[in-house]
């Protein structure tokens, strides 16, 4: 209705503004009234330029006026005295107010009754000129005041002050370190939430927490931060290792006293051994352990098992070849596996007649059994026999010419069965006769009784076993020859 009303009063006056101009106008003298009428009056239009009627509004005044025409009396009660010859009074000028005020009103009624849509707004728009119409538009989104109100009659709005202890997240900082692999992260120390005591006014609608204020904090224990180092090493991150980790050189190298070319050689390794990374001084050079000496060494040649898995393997055969020397203890195991003694002994050159082939696995077990390093008896078997080439060992099955004298060596040898037998009773006698001193444990709860031990070494077999006093150096040259074989 409100909206109905508004389309109608263009100007914006409410009805109290109406009657109030009404009112004023009753007040004045009759031609006054119909002077100010008269200058009001559009020029073009026979609506006053505030109302506007529909085609039927028209039709009704059209009639009034036809009926003033045929009926000339009717006006006279307007412009003359009555038939009394009575002066028009103020009783004959509130005539005309009334009507003027009962025309408002059918006006206002007509609006109410016509709302948007309808024939009176068409009429309206045809005949609205630019001095008299003023533009408005209707307010599609009016407001629900009913519904506003039971809306807000609902709603519980509660404030409460509250005075509770508040965790107080901890921050992480982050520190380069040049000693990890890059963007590898280690935590140094771990954070602790802190404790807060905090006041707040905390509000409620409905039950539901809305906002709070805070009236007051206090710290009750301050929060720890969270440290981590965040590594920066290139060098690490592509060797994928780490400080006190394994590491191989590709290449021979000489480790040094300080972190300079110039600087003193402290000892020479060779390629494919193992180094322990002590530490990164700059991604060019290192700190390193080998065999318990310390010194430095360029980062660009070394690698590691994970960019270079078949290190790993070069790596023990050069550690078994790095203990290969003249006064090696061969009361030892060699380390070697049985895979590297059919290497070893496979395709021998030297083996003419394929006898150390066919055997290299009883020098393997004449090894683990009566540890008495394998190696030494091929390369024993290989010197007294010539790679099985002589006269006793393809009569007798004796490589070793085990028993046999000077004066009569042909004689005196012993003959065994098959190359297994004179392989195991040499290793035996090795181990309880010439390697281990007097009670050592040696195999089947069996103690060595050392009746001719000079130490466990080449040399020392060489004193009581040969007459030849270089025999200890021709041995250890078949024994070079096998183990180079691994290479």
């Amino acid at each position: 209705m409100l909206n109905d009303y508004n389309s109608f009063n263009k100007d914006g006056r409410n009805l109290v503004d109406v009657f109030k101009e009404l009112q004023a106008m009753q007040n004045q003298p009759k031609s006054t009234i119909l002077e100010t009428q008269e200058v009001e009056k559009p020029k073009k239009s026979k609506v006053s330029p505030h109302f506007n009627f529909s085609h039927k509004n028209k039709k009704t005044l059209n009639s009034f006026k036809e009926q003033l025409r045929y009926n000339p009396n009717a006006t006279e009660s307007f412009n003359r005295p009555s038939s009394r010859n009575v002066k028009p009074t103020k009783n004959s000028e509130l005539k005309l107010s009334h009507i003027i005020i009962g025309c408002s009103m059918l006006i206002i009624g007509m609006a109410v009754l016509f709302p948007k849509g309808s024939p009176i707004k068409e009429s309206y728009a045809k005949e609205e000129t630019s001095s008299s119409v003023i533009n408005y538009e209707i307010n599609k989104h009016s407001l629900n005041m009913q519904s506003i109100i039971s809306e807000n009659a609902g709603m519980d709005r509660v404030k409460e002050q509250v005075t509770e202890e508040r965790d107080v997240n901890f921050e992480t900082n982050y520190t380069n370190n040049a000693s990890l692999p890059k963007g590898e992260e280690v935590v140094k120390q771990e954070g602790a939430i802190g404790k807060d005591k905090v006041t707040v006014v905390k509000t409620y609608e409905n039950g539901e927490f809305v906002e709070e204020i805070i009236l007051s904090k206090e710290t009750l224990t301050e929060p720890t931060p969270k440290i981590i180092d965040l590594g920066t090493s290139e060098f690490l991150a592509k060797n994928q290792v780490h400080i006190g980790d394994t590491m191989y050189l590709v290449n021979d190298g000489t480790l040094r006293e300080t972190a300079d070319d110039a600087s003193e050689e402290v000892a020479d390794i060779k390629s494919s051994l193992d180094v322990k990374l002590l530490e990164l001084t700059s991604e060019d050079w290192c700190k390193v352990s080998f065999d318990g000496v310390e010194g430095y060494i360029k980062t660009s040649n070394l690698t590691s098992a994970a960019v270079t898995p078949s290190i790993v393997e070069k790596n023990r055969i050069q550690r078994i070849l790095l203990k290969v020397n003249i006064d090696m203890e061969l009361n030892k195991v060699s380390d070697l596996t049985l895979n590297d003694y059919k290497k070893i002994f496979t395709n021998l050159p030297n083996d003419t007649k394929g006898i150390f082939e066919a055997n290299y696995q009883n020098f393997y077990n004449a090894e683990k059994k009566y540890k008495v390093n394998g190696i030494f008896l091929a390369a024993m078997a290989a010197h007294e026999s010539a790679w099985g080439t002589s006269q006793i060992a393809e009569d007798k099955h004796n490589l070793f010419g085990y028993g046999s004298y000077d004066e009569t060596p042909y004689e005196s040898s012993y003959d065994f069965t098959d190359y297994s037998e004179g392989i195991e009773t040499v290793a035996k006698t090795m181990a309880k006769y010439y390697l281990n001193p007097a009670g050592t444990k040696i195999y089947d709860d069996e103690t060595a009784l050392a009746w001719y031990f000079n130490g466990p070494t080449l040399q020392g077999v060489n004193t009581r076993y040969a007459s030849d006093k270089d025999w200890y150096k021709k041995v250890y040259s078949y024994m070079q020859l096998l183990y180079n074989r691994l290479q």
